[in-house]
């Protein structure tokens, strides 16, 4: 038993494997690793390509019920069959490989093992190509006297697409062929010349070579022929293909004609040999027969032939060239079917032209040498015998199937062709159905007799169904028969020829079959698929969506509409038509259109639809399918379509480019004077190339304020300013200005710098970019801080700097006190007084300033008639509140500023300021 404790392994001889038409095939297979006992067996099957989801059972080594009609008559005949080479291990033989039998086979091991465990089968690819080897030799009669030299050229082509190596041999027969051949010369698949045993001696003195003269031709010199060369002369080629293990494999051998070759001994005074042209033949074919007579000085000597058939006298000719036929010849004589004469006084030739059965048998020719007068024998030699096989007439005929219409839709037409060649008499011709699963006897479609009577099968009779069949003889061997309009795939199968010749009260028949596949359009049939290249497209940038469809029939030969839908994203669960591409080429638009106004091209390729977008905006963002419908060809596209699919959903995301915007982030000190005028940089370090910015600036005051920046201004990327609101008055607005200096540096122009500009200023730019329908705005960076700094004079004024706290009730007034100290400023001095109060959300605001040519600004209108600076004394710069308010809560401090003229008609120049204490007020409910 062979049990084993592995898993169970089937494996089988690798492929492809590339075998010619006609040729003898075998395949192994073998398991191991199994349990149970040591004779296994074997099941073989084949997934053909027409076909290659169902199995199409063969052969088995334990159910003869196993194969499939199609192959029950070709096992029964052993025209397919299994050799077990051992318990475990089996040859799968096909005698004669025909087109269809290329495909997927599958060899599978039924399971003995107590459990299933491993592989129970394994399968192995063959292709069936043309036989294109031949090689060719003209037939000829040589006579050379021992020590003569002897040249034959034999031609050698092949066409295989495969890559393929040609062997080339000459071979030698013994007398009338009988004898086993004997090997002259070889030139390898290897490219390496090997001699045969009995002509290593002779190839190593170089009295025998093969030389190649072209591509094609090999040529074989013999020097100094013996008499043991005496015999038949023939070349043999051999195609070889390596197939996947690495192995070389003959897969065709052609032997061409044999030439007789007579050599005339020194040492003996007559020799007989005999030649067939060709001795294997069939009814109705010519024999040709050459006696050759191999003697010294034969030119001045004297023969007489005789022709035998198994040992019986068919016909003599005397000395004088006269022909004598015994009696039961002479009449097919005189009918030119036999011919016997005397070519040369060493060549004979008997022919015998439409050979039959009886011409069976083996044949001698006769030789007595006779002296001239008396004509009495001197010596007398018999040629060895040659065999001649006739075979019966039926035997050359030859039958294929083929088809033009292999895989069809259901209501399109099938077209067979059955070609008969090698009958001489007339064929008769009948055509069978064999459905897809088998089921049932095969059904008689067509029936044409030898007269050429028609007639139908009761299934084919009526002709509404599947239209009026036509079979017709279209040439001397060629059948056609053509179904107009297949029903479903019940009409697909196996279609079969059988064709019978009758021949002198007996009969041939040849059978063939083919392979068709009718597909229904309805069902799971058709599929779509829907594909893009990018699922991400940035603004501006072209996409496409292929819709890939594939069905069980020809696309291209039925009508077919492909339409688009889209769901714009955010989804709102219903897809909307975009466009529809009819059969006839038209482009129906829904009702998306206008999100794709002139921007979709649509393009179809064999079984590809493409939906091309160019310049992608946001609008085109959202959910992608393709739907496909197809109708029955020949109809109308009225009604429901015969099948209809929807593809996968394909989401497309529309970004905007990557932004390249770069700022310069380094940080940065300024010093000025009060009055004096300056700027603050912002510089670019990189961006995209066409795009346009945006610039804000912002200002951080300095501490004790908290980090809130103020908007200052905002040039957009039309030039077009926006103040913020602390800097929206006239007053300001003419101070602080937005300058673009160059393509990469803006600067921020501050005007007679004062003291409450102090701080970090910084810009943040907004990197636009014009995309299709609009400005998008890429990025943004913001730059380092540029600190403003004033520089004051070594003097300083004095302000009280205790931070106190004062409480008022709603409705009443309160001042806040702001009063210099030390000792009084000089006549010429001129001051300023700016009060700020630090609200909830800890943004400072400047309530009040009085400008140091008396002049008081408000601004924040909406406080002026509650804010009074009485300034009962030069030095007195506080500020009454009148009618206080819950919103008046807060921190209020003063600064007040220095400054003096330079000289008249000069601008003023700070000359100090100081700020105060901070003084929280509270307020009260009245």
């Amino acid at each position: 038993a062979g049990w084993s404790t592995g898993q169970r392994v089937v494996t089988v001889q690798k492929g492809p494997l590339y075998r010619v038409r006609g040729s003898h095939v075998t395949l192994w297979c073998k398991v191991s690793g199994y349990q149970g006992p040591a004779e296994q067996n074997f099941q073989w099957s084949i997934y053909l390509p027409s076909a290659p989801e169902r199995e199409v059972q063969i052969v088995s080594t334990i159910d003869p019920s196993f194969p499939y009609a199609i192959y029950i008559q070709r096992v029964h005949s052993r025209g397919i069959y299994v050799e077990r080479v051992q318990g475990d291990a089996v040859l799968l033989h096909i005698t004669e490989l025909q087109d269809r039998d290329a495909g997927e086979y599958e060899c599978h091991t039924p399971n003995t093992d107590e459990r299933y465990f491993g592989s129970y089968s394994a399968k192995t690819n063959l292709s069936v190509i043309a036989d294109t080897l031949s090689a060719s030799m003209a037939a000829q009669v040589l006579n050379r006297s021992e020590g003569d030299t002897v040249e034959l050229t034999c031609e050698v082509s092949k066409s295989t697409a495969q890559h393929t190596h040609l062997s080339v041999g000459w071979y030698h027969l013994q007398g009338a062929g009988e004898h086993r051949a004997e090997e002259v010369l070889t030139l390898s698949k290897d490219f390496v010349l090997r001699p045969g045993p009995s002509y290593a001696r002779r190839f190593l003195a170089g009295d025998v070579r093969l030389n190649k003269v072209g591509n094609t031709m090999y040529e074989l010199f013999i020097g100094g022929v013996e008499p043991s060369d005496q015999g038949q002369l023939y070349c043999e080629a051999a195609e070889w293909i390596e197939d996947p293990d690495e192995t070389w494999k003959v897969i065709s051998r052609k032997q061409t004609g044999r030439t007789s070759l007579a050599v005339m001994s020194q040492g003996r005074d007559l020799s007989v040999d005999i030649a067939a042209v060709e001795s294997s033949l069939s009814e109705g074919d010519t024999l040709q027969l050459n006696c050759m007579v191999g003697a010294q000085k034969s030119s001045s000597r004297h023969f007489q032939v005789l022709w035998l058939l198994n040992s019986v006298e068919v016909a003599r000719v005397d000395p004088h060239g006269v022909l004598i036929w015994e009696e039961e010849y002479k009449e097919r004589a005189k009918l030119g079917q036999l011919r016997a004469f005397k070519q040369s006084n060493t060549v004979y030739v008997l022919t015998i032209y439409e050979v039959g059965l009886k011409d069976n048998g083996t044949y001698h020719c006769s030789v007595s040498e006779v002296k001239t007068g008396d004509f009495y024998s001197i010596q007398t030699n018999l040629s060895s015998g040659i065999r001649v096989n006739v075979k019966p007439i039926g035997y050359r005929m030859h039958l294929s199937v083929s088809t033009s219409t292999p895989q069809v839709v259901a209501g399109d037409a099938l077209i067979l062709l059955c070609e008969v060649r090698g009958a001489t008499s007339p064929v008769s011709v009948q055509w069978w159905h064999l459905p897809p699963q088998h089921l049932g006897p095969r059904v008689l479609v067509a029936t044409m007799e030898w007269d050429g009577t028609l007639s139908l099968g009761s299934t084919y009779r009526d002709g509404t169904t599947r239209g009026r069949l036509q079979l017709e003889k279209a040439s001397s061997g060629a059948f056609t028969l053509v179904i107009p309009n297949t029903l479903d795939e019940s009409d697909g199968g196996w279609y079969g020829c059988k064709a019978t010749e009758r021949s002198r009260g007996q009969s041939w028949t040849e059978e063939g079959e083919i392979a068709v596949t009718v597909s229904s359009m309805a069902g799971l049939g058709l599929h779509s698929m829907l594909r893009s290249r990018i699922a991400i497209v940035r603004y501006g940038q072209n996409f496409e969506l292929v819709c890939q469809v594939s069905a069980s029939y020809t696309l291209e030969e039925v009508p077919v509409s492909v339409g688009w839908l889209f769901q714009p994203s955010p989804p709102t669960g219903h897809y909307y038509k975009l466009v529809q591409l009819l059969p006839n080429g038209t482009m129906a638009w829904g009702a998306a259109q206008l999100r794709f106004q002139g921007k979709a091209q649509l393009t179809k390729a064999a079984t590809s639809f493409t939906l091309r977008m160019h310049d992608a905006v946001s609008a085109n963002e959202g959910t992608y399918q393709c739907e496909v419908e197809v109708w029955r060809r020949n109809t109308l596209l009225l009604g429901q379509p015969a099948a209809t699919t929807r593809s996968n959903a394909v989401g497309i995301k529309v970004v905007l480019p990557e932004s390249k915007l770069r700022v310069a982030t380094k940080e940065s000190s300024l010093e000025t004077v009060g009055g004096a005028d300056t700027a603050i940089e912002c510089r670019i370090i990189s961006a995209q190339n066409d795009s346009q910015f945006t610039v804000t600036w912002y200002l951080l005051p300095p501490p004790p304020a908290n980090a809130t920046p103020l908007k200052i201004v905002r040039a957009n990327y039309s030039s077009i300013l926006e103040y913020g609101a602390e800097f929206s008055s006239p007053a300001q607005k003419s101070r602080f200005l937005s300058q673009r200096v160059s393509s990469n540096v803006f600067w921020l122009q501050i005007l007679s710098a004062k003291p409450r500009d102090q701080g970090r200023y910084y810009c943040v730019v907004e990197e636009w970019l014009w995309l299709v329908d609009g400005w998008y705005k890429l990025g943004e960076g913001a730059s380092g801080r540029t600190t403003l700094e004033f520089k004051l004079p070594e003097r300083e004024l004095q302000l009280e700097k205790t931070n106190h706290s004062i409480s008022a009730r709603e409705g009443e007034e309160v001042t806040l006190p702001c009063l210099l100290q030390g000792a009084p400023l000089p006549i010429t001095t001129h001051l300023s007084a700016t009060w700020f109060r630090r609200e909830e959300n800890g943004l400072i605001r400047s309530l009040l300033t009085l400008r140091c040519d008396g002049a008081i600004e408000y601004p924040r209108e909406n406080l002026a008639g509650r804010l009074h600076l009485r300034r009962p004394t030069a030095a007195d710069f506080s500020l009454t509140l009148h009618n206080v308010e819950e919103g008046d809560a807060g921190v209020y401090h003063c600064q007040v500023q220095e400054w003096q003229q330079q000289s008249e008609g000069k601008d003023w120049a700070l000359r100090a300021l100081v700020c105060s204490g901070y003084i929280q007020l509270t307020t009260i409910l009245p």
